[in-house]
This record gives structure tokens, C-alpha cells and sequence, in this order.
């Protein structure tokens, strides 16, 4: 991988993290579009590792109270009561799907789920839950209403993100809309949920970078910083964008995507598995 490639696909990363559009798809598919080779699922999730460091950043202070509410509670009762110390308990429940399902399918997620195919498929099916999930029922939940049981039904949305196509954000934005909460708290939520799946799925990755079949260390350290900046301006965007806005502008854009991708696999411009795992 050249430092150009790393660059775009940086930007792409950052781009796309938070967006509900699935930053896993538009790695790959910018990549066979480019004529590169599959970056890959641990370059994947090592960059993720930036925009996760752009969610601290951004939600510095909240999370910061969480996390010391949540230590305290473990052996001082007077805090076990406080929301964030409760919500510190509820991104751990909310954190046990994908962390489980992640072990499990490790092998699909770098090689059969990253046919071309299947991304197709999934940006257009899970593009068509998120609308009707943001357009269906009762929606004014915040997160103070948060029960185990939805953190949990959060956490399995989450982990249908391990299909590049489905993203980590739009998942479990489209679990939150269906259990009835409103897009920023279901946003709040689905950027809080992501830190500890994210940061351990990224970190347990560093050990394939740079070993002579992942990407190099140089290329990735870059493509993460500018993951870094451009997440941290995407986040601040959305935050504010969906407070007046719905997600169909998304929603169009991951069918239209879809759609292309469909007609370029099967008029053979692309092939389903474009480009070998890059090394």
C-alpha cells in the first residue's frame, strides 16, 4: 500500500465512520474501483482506531463521567444510581454481541464477507431497515430511558455491522428508531456503544499490520491520523444534522451505491472479489 492510496483511503475512513453508510463497504469498494488491492479487514479496523479517538475527543466529557461513575458504582453504592454510571453498565451489556459474534465469524469477516456481492446487497436491504425503522412508530425515547434489554438489542444491531455494507453506525441507529428513541440519543448511543468494540477490534488487529501480509505500519499510521481529523468534523456535522434532518438523503445514497455496484459486478467491470487482501 503507497501513501496516496493511504491518504484516500484515510479520508474515505473518516468520511464514512459515522455516516450510516458503512465505512467497511466504502474501504473495499473505493479500493476496486481505484484498482487496488482489498486493504483489508485488519487495515479496516486499525484506522478505525482514529475515528474512535475522534468519539473521545468529541464526547470527551460525557464519557469521562461515565467512566468514573461506572468505577465508582463497582464498590460504592451511592453512585449506582447515577445515569452515567448506569450507562457505563449498559455499553458493556450492549458490547457482548459483537464481541462474541466478532471471534466467531473472524475468518468470514476477512475473506467471504467482502465479496462484492454481498456488500451490494446489504447497503441496499439494511439502507431500506434504516428508513422505515426512522419513519416507523413512537420515537421519543432518550437515553435516560435505556433498559437492559434495549442495550442488548442495540449491541446484536451492532454486530450485524461485521458485514461490510450494514455499518456499525446505521445498525444500530435502525435498532435504536425501531425500539422508539429519538435520532440524536440513538446516535449518542450507537457512537458510545462503538468505543469498546472498536478500540479492542483495532488493537487486537495491530498484530497483522506490517508482518509481510497486511499493510505497512507508515501508510496505516497515516491513513489513521487523517481518519482521526476528518471523523472528529463528521461527528460535529451529524450531531447536528439530525436534529432537523432524517436519514433518506443516506438512505438514497446507499441504494444508488448498491445499485452501481450490482451493474458493475454483473456486466463484469468489477469483479465480486476485485483485488487480492493488500500486503
Amino acid at each position: 500500500m503507497g501513501w496516496f492510496e493511504a491518504l484516500v483511503l484515510g479520508i474515505v475512513q473518516g468520511l464514512t465512520e459515522f455516516l450510516p453508510v458503512s465505512s467497511s463497504a466504502h474501504l473495499r469498494v473505493t479500493a476496486a474501483f481505484a484498482g487496488w488491492g482489498d486493504p483489508g479487514a485488519a487495515f479496516t479496523a486499525v484506522t478505525q482506531i482514529g475515528t474512535e479517538l475522534a468519539v473521545l475527543l468529541y464526547f470527551g466529557k460525557k464519557i469521562g463521567s461515565i467512566l468514573k461513575n461506572w468505577f465508582f458504582s463497582i464498590y460504592k453504592a451511592e453512585y449506582r444510581r447515577h445515569p452515567d454510571a448506569r450507562m457505563g453498565w449498559l455499553i458493556i451489556v450492549g458490547s457482548i454481541p459483537i464481541g462474541v459474534l466478532g471471534l466467531l465469524f473472524e475468518e468470514q469477516i476477512g475473506h467471504v464477507f467482502r465479496d462484492l456481492r454481498l456488500i451490494a446487497t446489504t447497503l441496499i436491504v439494511f439502507g431500506i431497515f434504516l428508513l422505515l425503522a426512522d419513519r416507523m412508530g413512537r420515537q421519543d425515547r432518550d437515553l435516560d430511558q435505556l433498559t437492559v434489554k434495549h442495550g442488548l438489542t442495540y449491541g446484536f444491531f451492532q454486530a450485524l455491522a461485521l458485514v461490510p455494507g450494514v455499518s456499525r453506525s446505521g445498525g444500530t441507529i435502525t435498532g435504536g428508531r425501531l425500539m422508539g428513541y429519538n435520532r440524536s440519543a440513538a446516535a449518542e448511543y450507537s457512537f458510545l456503544l462503538a468505543v469498546p468494540a472498536v478500540l479492542a477490534s483495532g488493537f487486537y488487529k495491530l498484530a497483522d499490520i506490517g508482518d509481510g501480509q497486511g499493510p505497512a505500519w507508515g501508510p496505516t499510521l497515516l491513513a489513521t491520523a487523517v481518519a482521526f481529523g476528518v471523523g472528529f468534523a463528521v461527528i460535529a456535522w451529524l450531531m447536528s444534522y439530525i436534529r432537523r434532518h432524517s436519514f433518506l438523503p443516506f438512505v438514497i445514497y446507499r441504494v444508488a451505491l448498491g445499485l452501481l455496484l450490482y451493474v458493475l459486478v454483473f456486466t463484469g467491470v468489477l469483479d465480486p472479489n476485485a483485488g487480492p487482501v493488500e500486503s
